[in-house]
């Protein structure tokens, strides 16, 4: 008996649509030769990586001269040199002075320049308190700076200065610039002025009339009064003694008779010497003419 041919047999097949292409897969299908190219620049250097890496094994300081090399060229770049200095804080401190510390100028590599030595030389300056560095790419060197604060004028052997708080010479000239300052004289002066200068200040009944405190021997204080009488302070003693004079000075205004001295270097008396008054010459007569 023959068979029936089977339904499915007599129908056609048709082939399944293609599938399209993913976005990711054309991206890398039109790039190819880019991406080779890029593979081939990459592998290259890898290469020479390695070959730099043989050369820094066989000699270590090859690094280090590289890199040197490397960041003086980059600083030496467009953009990368110094080209303000900028000093805030300034007052008295001459700006030479600062610029000579800071030991860069305008057109150096910036990078070159080490923040942490300049602020150690700049605060090496007898004016300078405190100091900040800062280096500000692409080229500001920005410095500020605290002063320090002129105190006192100190005279010895005929030369003054200025001097700051701790006895530190900040100045030699144009000393009328700092205004009036208490006047120190006498080697070692400099050194232990500031607590008989607050002492006098406690007391400007008697700092008003002083014009001069003077170191003796160094071991001792005298005052010199604006009326040119000197004030004989006891060592170690100078606050009982200050009180004391201020307290003779309410009471009976010793300081305002004509003083020469007043010696208070005794802790049991004060011996007061007065001016000694000028007796002026007796006026010459005319000799008489003798007849003969």
């Amino acid at each position: 008996m023959a068979r029936k041919p089977s339904e499915s047999a007599g129908r056609t097949r048709t082939a399944p649509p293609p599938k399209r292409p993913s976005a990711t897969r054309l991206w890398f299908k039109k790039r190819r030769a880019w991406l080779r190219g890029i593979g081939m620049v990459t592998l290259a250097g890898v290469a020479v990586g390695a070959g730099v890496l043989g050369v820094i094994a066989l000699d270590p300081m090859a690094r280090v001269r590289e890199t040197t090399s490397w960041l003086a060229e980059l600083g030496r770049g467009p953009g990368l040199s110094v080209q303000e200095i900028r000093i805030e804080g300034r007052e008295f401190a001459p700006r030479e002075a600062l610029l000579a510390a800071i030991g860069i100028t305008p057109g150096d590599a910036i990078l070159d320049f080490d923040p942490g030595a300049a602020k150690q030389r700049l605060e090496q300056i007898a004016w300078v308190e405190d100091a900040h560095v800062e280096r500000r790419l692409p080229g500001t060197i920005l410095i500020r700076i605290n002063e320090r604060r002129a105190f006192a004028v100190w005279q010895r052997e005929g030369r003054f200065s200025v001097i700051d708080r701790e006895g530190r010479v900040m100045a030699t000239e144009r000393l009328e610039a700092f205004g009036p300052l208490p006047l120190v004289v006498g080697v070692g002066a400099e050194r232990v002025a500031a607590p008989m200068i607050d002492l006098l200040r406690s007391a400007p009944e008697i700092a008003d009339r002083v014009q001069a405190i003077i170191r003796v021997s160094e071991r001792r204080w005298n005052l010199r009064l604006q009326n040119g009488a000197d004030i004989m302070l006891p060592e170690g003693h100078e606050e009982a003694a200050i009180t004391r004079l201020a307290e003779l000075q309410a009471r009976d205004k010793l300081l305002d008779r004509p003083l020469a001295a007043v010696d208070m270097r005794l802790p049991d008396r004060l011996v007061v010497r007065m001016q000694t008054p000028v007796t002026p010459p007796p006026a010459s007569t005319p000799a008489r003419s003798q007849r003969g």
